[in-house]
């Protein structure tokens, strides 16, 4: 493979539009061959999607619209990277490494070709070329493809363990911030005080996880739209209560919350639901001077900071990263460890535990 003769820092030279912007902001990218010196070529084998715009998507079709491959080859060649133009929002990918060039220096400097890897840089940002879609997984919010995806050196992404189902390590690493930050979180919370977790997917599971591990001490309390999520984070041990509500009722969740706690309220949420209108459910869920971490990409932070305003709220707002030093192996390791979460993302993804 011949390369770009110039380097790509932070991948700018891809922009096609608006002048200027840096890649996730842009309107479109530029995901043609060749790459420039330091970037390195993925022949990609699934897409993660991000679950705000998986859930998007397949509302539309289910409204009579195209099927959700048909919605992701669209944008794709329309925008040159899978950025959803409603939520906004990406995901990840899993594949192998097809060409380095000689001035890359990321964190896939040491892989050889062939080896198999995951970005853990979102979708929205990262330049795709889509040849055919294979497969859509609904139930893993995944998509098996034939595609290149080009990355830069500062791109953050990892070697694949051989010890994990590929697609189990693809699911967590998407989501792989979400405990990590949980885990820093829970460390400052009061003795024997509140946590809540609103959603019960993968990014809930797995925050839930973290807390419990790092903060045995805590309370976890789970709400979701569907009751079999939370039956079986209870189950493997991850909450000490549920309730089956729509979030979008803050003053539903309120009031359960207000029954679990005597009145104390929450010292900390972490809204993980992938559906729009949820953001008061986390305030009002909250004590005073507690903290809410928003880790769904279906936040409206506009809603979250005048919502917060509007009632008096003088909670601490944090915005999920997606990036944390270490998170990917941090949330592996997790996975390891705790045999019943395994066993319950690997039953969602239909894999043998």
């Amino acid at each position: 493979m011949t390369f770009h003769p110039t380097q790509n820092p932070l991948g700018v030279r891809r922009v096609l539009e608006p002048a200027g912007a840096l890649p996730q902001a842009a309107l479109r990218l530029d995901a043609a061959l060749p790459a420039f010196l330091d970037e390195v070529v993925l022949d990609v084998e699934t897409l993660n999607i991000d679950a705000a715009s998986f859930v998007q998507m397949e509302g539309v079709h289910a409204a009579g619209g195209p099927t959700v491959a048909a919605q992701i080859t669209a944008i794709v060649a329309e925008r040159g990277k899978m950025q959803n133009p409603v939520t906004g929002s990406g995901g990840m990918l899993l594949g192998r490494v097809r060409q380095k060039g000689p001035q890359y220096a990321g964190p896939l400097a040491a892989a050889h070709t062939g080896e198999r890897v995951a970005t853990l840089v979102s979708l929205t940002l990262t330049p795709l070329q889509l040849h055919e879609i294979l497969e859509v997984v609904p139930s893993a919010h995944q998509v098996h493809v034939r595609a290149t995806a080009i990355l830069p050196s500062s791109a953050p992404a990892a070697l694949v363990p051989d010890d994990l189902p590929p697609s189990l390590v693809l699911a967590v690493l998407d989501v792989c911030g979400a405990p990590a930050q949980v885990a820093r979180m829970v460390v400052d919370l009061p003795r024997n005080g509140h946590l809540l977790c609103i959603g019960a997917g993968k990014a809930g599971t797995l925050a839930l996880a973290a807390a419990r591990e790092t903060r045995p001490d805590l309370r976890l309390w789970a709400i979701d739209r569907y009751a079999q999520p939370l039956q079986e984070v209870a189950a493997a041990g991850l909450c000490d209560g549920y309730a089956a509500l729509d979030a979008s009722d803050a003053l539903a969740v309120r009031e359960t919350v207000l029954r679990w706690t005597q009145g104390q309220l929450c010292d900390a949420v972490v809204q993980m639901a992938s559906l729009p209108n949820t953001e008061m459910a986390a305030i009002l869920a909250c004590r005073s001077r507690g903290v809410c971490l928003y880790f769904s990409m279906a936040t409206s932070f506009a809603q979250v900071a005048l919502g917060a305003e509007g009632v008096g709220a003088d909670v601490d707002l944090l915005i999920g990263n997606g990036y944390l030093q270490d998170h990917a192996a941090m949330a592996l390791d997790l996975v390891r460890r705790q045999d019943k979460t395994r066993a319950l993302l690997s039953r969602r993804l239909g894999l043998t535990p």
